[in-house]
């Protein structure tokens, strides 16, 4: 059962401008994190810009973590998705969110002051017992790589 997660706002258009974190619908897998910046950004075609969210969060419990996803729509539409393609935030971490955006298509383009531009979700953490071993037990498909199954 996942416990509370401490948000700290850092930045005062947040409940003003941008709307106080939250899942937007009993449905939603993710919360939407916005573009805190005072003024439109340009980002140049294949170029990499980090923006900050002005949001912090503390997950305290270990046994979750945050995940920074791109939102389909700007992906789909602009070419905007995530420069790191996934950003994962640790249980530990409580610095500011930021966002690293990269314009994968060949047209500049826009983000707006409080876009929204990902999403964060939260997901359990599972951390097995590494065991060292000098060989592995055999199984069908050994060591085949890419399209070794025949799909």
């Amino acid at each position: 059962m996942l416990h509370n997660i401490q948000i700290k706002i850092l930045d005062p258009s947040i409940g003003t401008k941008v709307p106080v974190p939250s899942y937007q619908t009993t449905g939603s897998a993710g919360i939407d994190l916005y573009a805190c910046s005072r003024q439109s950004i340009s980002l140049q075609p294949n170029h990499c810009i980090l923006i900050n969210t002005g949001l912090s969060i503390f997950i305290k419990n270990p046994q979750y973590c945050g995940i920074i996803a791109p939102r389909s729509g700007i992906g789909h539409k602009k070419g905007i998705v995530l420069g790191n393609l996934v950003g994962i935030i640790d249980a530990d971490y409580q610095g500011e969110l930021k966002v690293s955006c990269w314009n994968r298509s060949t047209e500049t383009q826009i983000i707006n002051p409080y876009d929204r531009i990902a999403q964060l979700l939260f997901v359990p953490v599972f951390r097995p017992t590494l065991e060292i071993v000098s060989e592995y037990e055999e199984t069908e498909r050994g060591e085949g790589g890419f399209g070794s199954t025949g799909s």
